[in-house]
């Protein structure tokens, strides 16, 4: 059978460039990111890779040909396409998928440019960015073709081959495979991603890019008629444009019964914005008033930092008393949680920047006047069921604001924002029967969606979780993190003058650029204008309305573990869209809220009622499941039905590439489980960096940056084995792979993931692998894939334990080899519980005596952070005046704790009294130390102090040790901004 280019060959380094370029600034994210909130997306170019390689043949070697008349065949055709071989078909499939020169070169050019200061021409690539590359008729006619010679059936010429994503999610892979010309199906069970997909990969097809005018022209009615019912709620002095109002929420103080507010800073603009600007909140305790001015400069850092809620903690301003969050959670059940406006944020076209203001009379009166309003017409909506009073279920995320007290959907809302948005709601309502009666059904309904999806942008953008960045002086969406995290203090749109203008020009801005990537130019083909479109499906993966063997390639990014409760945050847009759809695109609003139950995800809230308390430690099987085992069990089922349909579809010869992103051994082994039983083996695996690296450094908690491509295949049959019988081939596996990756510069943990496929690739080909001990029912027990990845990662651990010493063997001690592993494995200082817990395993020591006994780490809440010096010592772990030590971690730190706290002086005296002076393993420790601790800096400092004073210490103590280079700032990356596209 002939294989996929996938299982050959994947250009993995040069697609982790264009990843990263991709996604490096939010002023200039893919148009297809920015029409709406999804909170995981796959780089547009990282897909269409997937999607192209998963079709086009493999060039078979002279051997395979002479053995198969298939792979001659193939080789033939290949031959006459490429007269210069297999390196000429590389170099055109780079061109093929938009990477027009060495991208890996010239990151280097870059890099070393940054360093030294040096400000190159354009933008240093000398080529746009790869997924701005639309592929011209040529390319994609030779595309199918070549897809055409490795198909199993005698597929026409005029059918393209058919490409089905399972979790379309965010639409990468279905957009990327609809550019190729792929028959494309786009399946997805949330109603909320349906519409989004319908928006990005089907509507642009039908409307044309002339429809961006029309969205612009409606949606300029639209906000017309809101401004003008809401104008008086929102007044202007003079000719500024409202920006923002900045609002902090209140409790009433537990002495005085006055409303004191909760804001951990009073910042209004301050760092990377250049300026010092902030709130000073002057109060008489003896009146019972306080009041409000806006002061800058020195004046601005007195009150800037100054906080009235921290870690839990709030402070009144009445009696400076503090109280708790237990407190103020009840204030919010009971109702008792107000609001108190700090500040008003405004522009003026006749003076430059933005300015900020503190709130007038006026503008309190408008407040009141809007609550009055709202509730004067809140029966009327509820009547029509326009409000989005839907209950927020108690669920994984959704505990956070039900702990607030925040029951309901439209409690998500300040009563002048729920005025706003549900004034839009209903005028968009009204727009949208005028634009069918007059456009036709089919651009009125198009209409409709777009404008729904301008109008979820402004819910993002005008809530009470939507909040003020002072570092970039403008509102901070609902969904800056993957959760409903309460904000203390809020941000408030204009939403008379500014907040649809702004999110009707977004929506138009993104259909335009989505057509511009999407529709070729008539006058170049010399034919009719071709565009890209998918068919899309709203269901199950587990259950999917397609043939047998209808399928050519499977490429999907399925859910990952736990990492996002889709169904739980989506619901926020999706009481809107109900609303909003509901006489457009019934098939998007029919339930309702979305479905949890049938979502793959691990989410333990869904069993917290059956199971068993949680606890630390491994599984133990005695029948007591707690709700995140029980929630592991059900991802993992849903993953092998899903991979079981995917088994269905596909045509003898297709293949099934999976791209997976997770750091833990836990989900790794879940997902290997439900391709393995549902029937795959595992051909090849391409570890690709498609996340910024620098970025998850600085943000102290380590991630996978690099994205595993798995390429499986419908397993033809394999002879079971016994887990004794190919461990050792298991451990070769790990050993090549992490030796080939690492010679690559692969480290940290995507080192040790990127050996996870090649790992379960052997397992795959033996498939069932047996443990040789019965289970519960007597039967032969099947390997858990978990027990070759532990093995993997014991491999990779030493591999680079040597790496950190220059590829020398020397022995430490378990304590610091398990510290320098974990610095170099998690690059950050806080990892998950388990994370650790395995780590300790694989170097034979108990986590608990890592914490409680040598405390090297703090664990709590499901994470571990591993403690400084200087904290060590505080917890009195470590005496820098102690007479010997147990580790070569204890000297180490003791070392940095002196050298930090007391100098250079103190160190040398501590060397000399030791004997350590000149001692050749603590100058190895040291050197392993620079190595495995993250030199990344932050506004040019060092941002841990480990790496600090190791950096000081070796440049006073060990300057025979080479410095290693610095990690380059980090770039700030965001989902949900001001969108840029240059296409």
């Amino acid at each position: 059978m002939s294989r996929s280019l996938i299982e050959q060959w994947l250009p993995a380094a040069p697609l982790g460039v264009e990843s990263v370029r991709e996604r490096a600034t939010f002023t200039a994210l893919p148009p297809s990111f920015a029409l709406h909130v999804w909170w995981a997306r796959r780089p547009l170019i990282a897909s269409r890779a997937a999607v192209v390689a998963s079709l086009l043949p493999a060039w078979p070697s002279s051997e395979e040909a002479a053995a198969d008349i298939e792979a001659r065949r193939i080789l033939a055709a290949l031959e006459q396409e490429f007269s210069g071989g297999e390196e000429a078909y590389h170099s055109w499939f780079m061109k093929a998928i938009g990477i027009l020169g060495d991208a890996v070169a010239r990151k280097k050019e870059i890099n070393a440019a940054n360093e030294a200061g040096i400000k190159l021409v354009g933008n240093g690539y000398g080529y746009p960015r790869a997924f701005s590359v639309s592929p011209d008729k040529s390319v994609l006619e030779r595309i199918h073709r070549l897809s055409r010679i490795r198909a199993s059936d005698d597929a026409s010429e005029d059918v393209p081959q058919a490409v089905l994503d399972l979790f379309s999610g965010g639409g990468s892979i279905p957009f990327e495979a609809a550019r190729y010309g792929f028959d494309t199906i786009a399946n997805e069970l949330n109603p909320v991603a349906t519409a989004v997909l319908q928006g990005t990969v089907a509507l642009p097809a039908d409307m044309g890019p002339q429809f961006a005018k029309t969205i612009g022209d409606w949606g300029g009615r639209w906000t017309d008629r809101v401004r003008k019912r809401l104008d008086s709620y929102f007044p202007r002095q003079g000719a500024e444009v409202i920006v923002a109002y900045v609002w902090a929420h209140t409790v009433p103080c537990p002495t005085t019964g006055r409303p004191t507010p909760l804001s951990p800073d009073f910042w209004l603009a301050r760092g990377n914005s250049g300026r010092s600007v902030a709130v000073a909140l002057e109060v008489d305790t003896a009146a019972g008033t306080y009041e409000l001015s806006v002061v800058e400069g020195e004046e601005a850092k007195k009150w800037g930092e100054r906080s009235t809620y921290k870690r839990g903690t709030a402070t009144s301003i009445w009696t400076g008393e503090t109280f708790s969050g237990q407190y103020i959670n009840a204030m919010g059940n009971e109702g008792r949680v107000g609001q108190m406006l700090l500040a008003v944020a405004f522009s003026r076209d006749d003076v430059r920047g933005r300015h900020f203001r503190s709130p007038s009379s006026v503008d309190l009166a408008a407040v009141e006047a809007a609550e009055g309003e709202l509730a004067s017409r809140l029966p009327g909506w509820e009547i029509a069921d326009l409000v989005p009073n839907d209950p927020i279920p108690d669920g994984w995320k959704t505990s956070e604001p039900r702990r607030m007290g925040l029951t309901r959907w439209s409690d998500m809302f300040s009563p002048r924002q729920l005025l706003a948005n549900m004034t839009a709601l209903e005028e968009l309502r009204v727009i949208v029967a005028e634009a069918r009666s007059e456009m036709g059904d089919d651009r009125g309904r198009a209409l409709g969606l777009y404008l729904a999806l301008a109008l979820d942008k402004a819910c993002d953008y005008n809530g009470m979780l939507s909040s003020w960045d002072a570092t970039r002086i403008k509102i901070r969406n609902t969904f800056d993190r993957h959760d409903f995290a309460y904000k203390w203090s809020f941000a408030e749109f204009d939403g008379a003058h500014s907040l649809l203008p702004w999110t009707v020009s977004q929506v138009e801005r993104v259909y335009a650029g989505m057509c511009k990537l999407t529709q070729q130019d008539a006058a170049l083909d010399d034919q009719e204008e071709r565009r890209a479109q998918a068919r899309i499906i709203r269901g199950s993966a587990t259950s999917l309305p397609l043939p047998d063997a209808s399928i050519d390639a499977v490429v999907t990014d399925p859910p990952y573990y736990d990492n996002v409760m889709y169904a739980e945050i989506s619901d926020y847009f999706y009481v809107w869209l109900k609303r909003s759809l509901r006489d457009t695109w019934p098939q998007f609003t029919d339930l309702v809220l979305t479905d949890k139950t049938a979502e793959a995800v691990a989410n333990p809230s869904l069993f917290k009622d059956v199971a068993a308390p949680a606890r630390r430690g491994r599984r133990k099987d005695d029948g007591a499941k707690t709700a995140a085992q029980l929630a592991d069990e059900r991802y993992e089922e849903l993953l092998k039905q899903s991979f079981g349909e995917a088994h269905r579809v596909l045509k003898p010869a297709g293949v099934l590439t999976v791209m997976f992103t997770h750091k833990r051994i836990d989900a790794w082994d879940t997902l290997g489980a439900a391709l393995l039983d549902a029937g795959f083996s595992i051909d090849a695996s391409w570890p690709v960096q498609t996340e910024s690296e620098h970025s998850l450094h600085v943000a102290k908690k380590n991630a996978a940056s690099s994205t595993i491509f798995l390429a499986c295949r419908k397993r033809a049959g394999s002879e079971p084995a016994f887990w004794s019988d190919i461990r050792r081939d298991v451990e070769r596996a790990a050993e090549e792979a992490a030796g080939r990756f690492a010679a690559q510069g692969m480290t940290g943990v995507d080192l040790t993931i990127a050996t996870y496929g090649p790992v379960l690739s052997v397992l795959s080909d033996r498939w069932p692998v047996y443990t040789g001990q019965l289970d519960a029912d007597g039967n032969s027990e099947v390997l858990r894939p978990d027990a070759a990845l532990d093995l993997a990662r014991e491999k990779v651990a030493s591999l680079k334990k040597r790496n950190l010493l220059g590829g020398r063997d020397i022995d430490f001690d378990r304590i610091t080899d398990w510290y320098l592993l974990a610095w170099s494995d998690f690059a950050a200082a806080e990892f998950p519980y388990d994370e650790a817990r395995k780590l300790s395993i694989a170097t034979h020591l108990e986590l608990d005596d890592l914490a409680k006994r040598h405390k090297v780490v703090k664990a709590s809440s499901g994470s571990v952070t591993l403690l400084t010096p200087a904290q060590r010592v505080t917890a009195g772990a470590l005496d820098p005046d102690a007479a010997e030590y147990g580790t070569w971690l204890d000297r180490l730190h003791a070392l940095m704790s002196l050298y930090d706290s007391d100098g250079l002086g103190a160190a040398k005296a501590w060397l000399n009294r030791t004997g350590l002076a000149d001692d050749p393993t603590l100058t190895e420790v040291v050197r392993a130390a620079l190595h495995a601790i993250p030199r990344v800096k932050d506004k040019g400092a060092f941002a841990r102090p480990e790496a600090r004073i190791l950096d000081s210490l070796r440049a006073a103590l060990f300057d025979n040790i080479e410095p290693p280079a610095d990690e380059v700032e980090s770039v700030a990356i965001h989902e949900q901004q001001t969108f840029g596209f240059d296409v």
